[in-house]
């Protein structure tokens, strides 16, 4: 295991009713509020009317920035920092999924700050710090409520950046699950595969004697597994869907990952094709991540061994660990396409037009990941397996 240092100062209220709290919250930080939400989706479900009558009850004044995107924009991020300058905005309240959380912080730092935020992903400042932050989950996925990251595109380059840092985390982070209970069955989907994805990416490493994150990991993992039917089946099924809303925040909150060190290729390799192309996240990382397992399998078979006995539950009966790990890779893959998740990027209308440019442009600033250093060559050869 290796030296760590963990702090997490998010401030985490779960449950039936919590959303009511919002103003309260967002009252106790500051008294006029920048509300960042997606699209219709909440005024549909009533959950706008009701962020904005707690709010209004405590006496903010409230400014509205709508549209963010599934893929969330530079653009939006722009605005909203407008938006905080001229309002003199205290507090950013995030409603909705890990997009929209994302924007909001980045909004947040921005706020902070005199130049362009694009400027904290290209490398030319670091976060100065922020304004309060308070979110809303609707979405189960990213774990963006109770982590120090963001990621966001620039439309005009095609780039698709992530960001970490410690002033990114929210101050207060609202998890009531009957907020997921009308999220789509595709979008609840991809939000199980971003959080199995998160799981996998601390999980697969190099790093000795692990045994405790490992089987954190695993039992997060395992617990996906057994409640990804309930919540499928029973899209209003309490229960259900507030374990699969705790389990996201789990997989990225930067616990399991204490003492090891990550790979993340997959996210970079990712985050190319929806700069490009613009499909779900979560959509792009399950066609990804089997075949990323594929290549990397004889770095650490006895790794991927461990998974496919401990996870999925797969008898060794006499095989190696490159036989029982593939066995596992294998049983990933069918459980994506089970859930209704795509496995090859044919399934999206993708081709390999781009490769070159994803592969070179993913790997503009050094290699990528742990479990095997990824090369340009190495990018563009998954790309294509990818298809």
């Amino acid at each position: 295991m290796q030296n760590f240092e963990f702090h997490n100062p998010t401030r985490i209220l779960f449950g039936k009713g919590t959303t009511e709290r919002v103003g309260e919250v967002c009252a106790a930080l500051g008294k006029r509020v920048l509300f960042v939400y997606g699209g219709g989706s909440i005024k549909k479900n009533g959950l706008y009317d009701r962020v904005l009558q707690s709010l209004k009850k405590e006496n903010l004044e409230v400014i509205e920035l709508s549209g963010i995107k599934p893929n969330p924009t530079l653009d939006k991020v722009r605005e909203g920092v407008a938006l905080c300058q001229q309002h003199q905005i205290e507090v950013v309240l995030a409603v909705g999924g890990g997009s929209v959380l994302d924007s909001a912080k980045i909004i947040a730092a921005g706020a902070r700050y005199d130049g362009d935020p694009w400027d904290f992903f290209s490398g030319k400042a670091e976060v100065p710090g922020r304004i309060h932050l308070v979110t809303v989950l609707t979405l189960a996925a990213t774990g963006s409520e109770m982590n120090h990251n963001a990621v966001i595109t620039n439309e005009e380059t095609k780039e698709k950046l992530g960001l970490s840092h410690p002033h990114l985390f929210p101050d207060v982070s609202i998890l009531d699950p009957e907020n997921t209970f009308t999220v789509p069955r595709e979008h609840t989907v991809y939000g199980i595969v971003d959080m199995m994805a998160h799981v996998f990416e601390q999980y697969f490493h190099k790093t000795p004697e692990t045994p405790l994150q490992d089987r954190l990991s695993e039992g997060i993992m395992k617990t996906i597994i057994e409640y990804t039917p309930k919540v499928l089946a029973n899209p209003t099924d309490y229960d259900a869907r507030a374990t699969i809303m705790w389990c996201g925040t789990l997989a990225l909150n930067h616990l399991i990952e204490a003492g090891v060190e990550g790979d993340w290729s997959s996210h970079d390799i990712e985050h190319e094709l929806s700069a490009f192309y613009d499909i779900p996240h979560g959509a792009g990382l399950a066609i990804v991540f089997p075949q990323w397992m594929t290549y990397v399998l004889d770095e650490i078979p006895g790794k991927f061994a461990q998974f496919a006995e401990r996870v999925w539950e797969i008898p060794r009966n006499g095989r190696s660990d490159r036989e029982l790990g593939k066995a596992g890779i294998e049983r990933t893959r069918e459980w994506f396409r089970e859930i209704g998740a795509p496995v090859t990027l044919r399934e999206v209308g993708i081709d390999e037009r781009y490769f070159e440019l994803m592969a070179d442009k993913a790997t503009k600033r050094g290699s990528l990941g742990s479990v095997k250093k990824l090369t340009k060559e190495d990018v563009l050869a998954i790309l294509k397996m990818c298809l």
